[in-house]
């Protein structure tokens, strides 16, 4: 591994370079403190999930649930799970579609559970509906060229 990577710290969406040798040893951001890379589930606002989207260098899996839905609720625990396992690779938040209505037609969401994988700007996929874990480690690997 060679270079730097953006990030957006999740908590306060300032941008920091983390060297790739070190996304592995629990970097933080160099504005508010908080962990960037820690294999859990972040849960953002729009603003943060478009800088995020649009900036970061690693893949970004993004949750789109709400409260009210059991399929979400139910997958929440895998979606965690697929978290730690793939950390410090890539990324996962989520973004919760009540308190946040506009990102739905935003990112063309028809309905709940949606998962989208963003990189460097870019879609790299989406997937619908409640899944295991080990489909949401295969989405990011295939997508993404990870080794498993």
């Amino acid at each position: 591994m060679s270079g730097n990577v953006k990030l957006v710290c999740h908590d306060c969406a300032s941008i920091n370079r983390v060297p790739e040798a070190k996304l592995g040893s629990g970097p933080k951001c160099g504005t508010c403190g908080a962990r960037l890379m820690d294999g859990k589930v972040r849960e953002l606002d729009l603003a943060t999930l478009e800088k995020s989207a649009r900036i970061d260098g690693l893949p970004l899996l993004v949750d789109f649930w709400a409260p009210w839905c059991g399929p979400c609720r139910m997958m929440a625990p895998q979606f965690a799970q697929a978290a730690q396992k793939l950390s410090p690779a890539a990324r996962l938040a989520k973004i919760n579609t009540q308190d946040h209505p506009q990102a739905s037609p935003r990112y063309n969401i028809r309905g709940i559970p949606a998962l989208i994988l963003f990189r460097d700007g870019r879609e790299l996929a989406r997937l619908s509906g409640a899944r295991p874990a080990a489909e949401i480690e295969a989405l990011v690997r295939e997508n993404t060229r990870l080794a498993a």
